[in-house]
């Protein structure tokens, strides 16, 4: 006999906890609990004020993007839709069903002030990297960095690979022979590229090798390409 229709109804009362719907095999759960994130409030404090509306929580942004960086969601504005329809990235975030989540502008807004103000991110890094070396899962004697020019096929496509993920590529290059330095004008370049090239050593133009490299990339011209 067929069942009557189901018929949508909001009850009155409620009980749910999201710590019973995020399986305990999730990915987000082996994550949390290495996820320390308790000093970040402290450490953004100077950059807080005192008065006013409150801000939106740190933790809450960091936790959002590593679900971004985990799940693939480069999109920040689709991130703030996902967290907000997925219960196990609620869990994650420390978001109950009923907190709202932020707008997707928060983001960016914090990147270039508060987080690039504080090198909060630098600060993020460097702890979970120590982490890594206390823990034995580093050594912390070697460094690997993008754009070197190594001479040996082998080595080359490594680097031809990189510089693909990288956005270092052909289609966004110009040959050898038909790169000009002096045509650059720094005045001209953006202000990410202008702070990169603040802190940008002279010698990691070719001093990696002698080699000439066969493309230079217009987003980074560091990246250059041996074939």
């Amino acid at each position: 006999m067929m069942g009557p229709k189901q018929e949508a109804q909001a009850a009155l009362f409620y009980e749910f906890s999201l710590e019973g719907h995020v399986p305990q095999n999730h990915l987000l759960r082996s994550i949390d609990r290495f996820v320390d994130l308790s000093d970040i409030r402290q450490y953004l404090a100077e950059f807080y004020s005192h008065t006013g509306r409150p801000s939106i929580d740190p933790e809450l942004l960091i936790r959002m993007l590593l679900v971004g960086y985990c799940f693939g969601i480069r999109s920040e504005r689709r991130l703030c839709e996902e967290v907000h329809l997925n219960l196990a990235y609620r869990w994650f975030c420390r978001l109950d069903l009923s907190d709202p989540v932020p707008n997707h502008s928060t983001f960016s807004k914090n990147r270039h002030g508060r987080f690039r103000e504080s090198a909060l991110l630098r600060h993020l890094f460097e702890k979970t990297v120590a982490r890594c070396i206390a823990d034995g899962l580093v050594s912390g004697q070697r460094l690997a960095a993008d754009a070197s020019l190594i001479e040996g096929e082998t080595e080359n496509k490594l680097i031809w690979g990189i510089n693909l993920w990288s956005n270092a590529n052909k289609q966004n290059s110009t040959p050898k022979d038909d790169w000009d330095r002096s045509a650059i004008d720094p005045a001209d370049a953006p202000r990410a590229v202008k702070e990169y090239l603040d802190v940008l050593d002279d010698a990691v133009f070719g001093a990696a090798s002698e080699v000439e490299p066969k493309f230079t990339s217009h987003s980074d011209p560091a990246s250059q390409c041996l074939s």
